[in-house]
Order: structure tokens, then sequence, then C-alpha cells
């Protein structure tokens, strides 16, 4: 059957898959937690499962191309946000498939997830199941609260936020919370913090990750603006994957500041 990753790029004769390496840290999780064994190499930064036992090919932005290629995968996933254009066109030149996702809802994130994990020869698995149960519209219970709306940092020196098209501002706004720079034209723009306080919110988001924002940066940058300073998980708010499945309850608690 042909199939097609999320860029439209068509995989194509690569045969049974039996070595997956992975560039990015939410597929690795996803593909070792639904086939132990398949993968032969991951990044640095790929840190879940905890005993995950692979080669390691260096981080997202600067894999080390020889170590993937002399891994001999049968298959590399990657994706368009995490991984450099050019990279996976050496990877390609060398003649390695190269399965690339980029989803920018929760939705995509389903469908991206099941078509990469059938790229690999998998079936649909319960954690991807659970996961879109978890996330599935319910009624709240008791009274709704009131739709919030923040600014979700990612970045210090320079300063860097949620835009507009991303995964993780979808995953928030169905949480209740609206970001502030979610009408910018870039997905990540730098800003000011100037600007940022302008735009009026009512919650400052800190995540772990990318940049691992610590309590203490909340109450030293933010303790002026009398709003609260929600500390949340990067990779429940960022990775989909299994982390999905305990991202809704989990981000709703860490939202309630």
């Amino acid at each position: 059957m042909l199939l097609r990753d999320d860029q439209g790029v068509e995989l194509a004769g690569t045969g049974r898959i039996e070595r997956v390496v992975s560039l990015v840290p939410s597929l690795t999780e996803a593909i070792a937690v639904t086939a132990p064994g398949l993968l032969v190499g991951a990044t640095d930064w790929c840190t879940h499962p905890a005993d995950l036992a692979v080669a390691r090919v260096r981080g997202t932005k600067n894999p080390d191309i020889a170590a993937v290629v002399a891994l001999a995968p049968d298959l590399v996933v990657a994706n368009d946000e995490e991984n450099r254009d050019s990279d996976i066109a050496e990877l390609r030149a060398a003649g390695l498939a190269v399965w690339v996702t980029a989803p920018r809802t929760l939705d995509a994130a389903f469908v991206s997830l099941a078509r990469m994990l059938q790229a690999c020869g998998l079936s649909t698995p319960g954690w991807l199941v659970a996961a879109e149960d978890a996330w599935s519209p319910r009624e709240p219970a008791g009274r709704a609260r009131p739709r919030r709306r923040a600014f979700v940092a990612i970045w210090r020196r320079p300063w860097m936020c949620l835009g507009s098209d991303t995964f993780a501002g979808d995953l928030l706004t169905r949480l209740g919370v609206d970001h502030v720079y979610a009408g910018d034209e870039q997905r990540y723009p730098r800003v000011t913090l100037e600007d940022a306080r302008r735009r009026a919110p009512d919650l400052v988001v800190l995540p772990d990750e990318p940049y691992a924002f610590t309590i203490d940066e909340g109450t030293e940058v933010f303790g002026d603006w009398h709003v609260p300073v929600a500390h949340v998980s990067g990779r429940h708010l960022t990775w989909y994957g299994p982390s999905l499945v305990e991202a809704r309850e989990l981000l709703a608690r860490q939202l309630d500041v």
C-alpha cells in the first residue's frame, strides 16, 4: 500500500521495517512504547522511556548523519519543526527512507501518529486509543471556568513565545487558555516583555522545556505583573505520543493557579 508522510513524500520500496532511527523525542517514545526493540538509534534528547538503550546520534538540530547511516535503518523518523530540511535531504541522498511528521493540532497529531506507526509496520496501539479518549469532548464538572488569556514563553535570551498554528497552542485552547500571540504571523515570535504585558494576559505559562524555566524565574521576572504564573510540563505540552494519555489532566492541574 502506498504511504505518504505528512509532507506528502511517498514512502516506497522499504520492505519490512526492522530497524528504525528516531530524530524526535516524542516519536522515539511512541515507537519504543509500541514496539520495544524496533528502535536502534535516537537523539541525545530522547529521554523517554527512561530505560531506552539504543545508539545515540547527537541532537535534533545537529544529528550525526554518518552515525545514522552506519546504523543501516530501514526507516528514519523526523519532524519538520524539530529537524532541519538539510539533514533530512542528506539522509535521503544517502539512500535512507525518511518519514517526516508535521502536526499542528491535536487531531492532526492523532492521525499523524497512526500513520507514522503504520509506516513502521505497526498496528494502532492501545495508548493511542487511550489518548484519543482522554482528549475527547466532555462536559465540564460543575460551573465552567472562564477562559483565560496567557503569555506562553518557550525561550529566554531572547524571549520567544507561542505564536500561531502550533500544536501546544491547540492543546491550551482545548484547556480553556487562549494565548496572546495566537494571531501573530510567526509560529514562535521573538518578543519583548513590555509588549507581552501590554497585551494584558491574566496568566503566564512557563514550560520546563525547551527552555527549563524555574519557579524562581517566574517570581523574579513576572512578579510585578500581578497575574498567576503556571509552571507546566513541557513534555506534556509539546510532545505528541504516549504522554498525551495523561497530558490533559496533568496540564489542567498545573494551569489551575
